[in-house]
């Protein structure tokens, strides 16, 4: 036998069982499940369900979504670390991940080992929004009324390490500026008190506070994202406003448990991809106010490593904890 000849065959029988792998995903008739740490009906439920649909489609087997809220996300994470790691058990997770390593002393996971991001969906910036009595008219504003009189100016949130939470305390720490936190049990409290006028400001998700800014209830001062929302064109960036190097997203991602094989992700990152290209999957998108990502495995990895580092900076410069 000659050399080149023993290579190739050599080749090939090193190959052979990485290719047998990609045909083992998916297994016939066996359903993908796809775990929600949040609750039925909210943005990432939605999310997960229509993308779900299209993969079912394009997997050809049943993919079901399954949620199991509470504990922000670990709950479901846990739930993810006791299926096989086949990649038939998926987390569709949220921000939150990125932040829980630095929250919680004692999370009974580490996120950035156990689990392999398969992609970002999608970018959700929010929005600086106040009350329409409020006196500030820019971020300018804020900054300068903070200075004056420091401590005195409050923004409510849904609730301590919460993504309004850590989007106030980033501005603290972007501007300089002492603003006095105000926690409440969930978004939907928070934001009808800022409406009330009992809180001045607030870091609103897109999909919750644009139809109260549009019917005169709010008034945005800034967007959170590198760039304009098309839903409110005329409200500037962060960055536009005068606070550089301010940009945050609240965001969603899939991932599987470390040790699903390579073949497997990058069938599901594929699969992913094109089923966020069907056309029902980006008008939900839309309707959200959220930005389609689609990142590669790698591209998500080096996200949520860069997600969590910036996170838990703030976590530790401001001394927060779940209570």
């Amino acid at each position: 036998m000659q050399r080149r000849d023993f290579i190739q065959l050599a080749s090939a029988a090193l190959l052979a069982p990485l290719g047998a792998r990609a045909q083992d995903f998916p297994k016939p008739g066996k359903p993908v499940r796809i775990i929600v740490g949040f609750a039925p009906g909210g943005p990432t439920d939605l999310q997960a369900r229509g993308l779900a649909n299209e993969l079912a489609k394009i997997l050809g087997v049943p993919v079901i979504v399954e949620n199991k809220p509470g504990a922000s996300g670990q709950i479901a994470a846990m739930e993810v670390l006791h299926a096989p790691p086949d990649g038939h058990t998926l987390l569709f997770d949220a921000s939150s991940f990125a932040v829980n390593p630095s929250l919680y002393a004692n999370l009974p996971y580490d996120p950035m080992k156990q689990f392999t991001p398969i992609t970002v969906i999608a970018l959700f910036p929010n929005m600086l929004v106040v009350h329409p009595s409020f006196p500030a008219r820019s971020v300018k504003d804020v900054i300068a009324m903070a200075r004056e009189k420091p401590g005195t100016l409050a923004f409510a949130s849904s609730g301590n390490g919460s993504a309004q939470h850590l989007a106030g305390e980033l501005f603290k720490q972007k501007a300089g500026v002492d603003l006095t936190h105000v926690p409440y049990k969930g978004g939907g409290p928070a934001l009808n008190d800022v409406m009330g006028g009992q809180v001045p400001m607030y870091f609103a998700n897109m999909a919750s506070g644009v139809p109260f800014v549009k019917g005169g209830k709010l008034r945005a001062l800034a967007i959170t994202g590198a760039k304009r929302s098309p839903a409110l064109p005329d409200v500037p960036t962060m960055a536009e406003s005068g606070l550089a190097g301010y940009e945050v997203y609240e965001w969603n991602a899939i991932f599987a448990p470390t040790g699903t094989p390579a073949p497997a992700i990058v069938k599901i990152s594929d699969a992913v991809q094109k089923a966020m290209r069907a056309p029902e999957f980006q008008q939900r998108l839309a309707m959200l106010g959220g930005e389609a990502a689609g990142y590669t495995p790698d591209q998500a990895a080096r996200f949520v490593q860069d997600q969590a580092a910036l996170w838990g900076k703030v976590v530790r410069e401001a001394h927060i904890t779940p209570q």
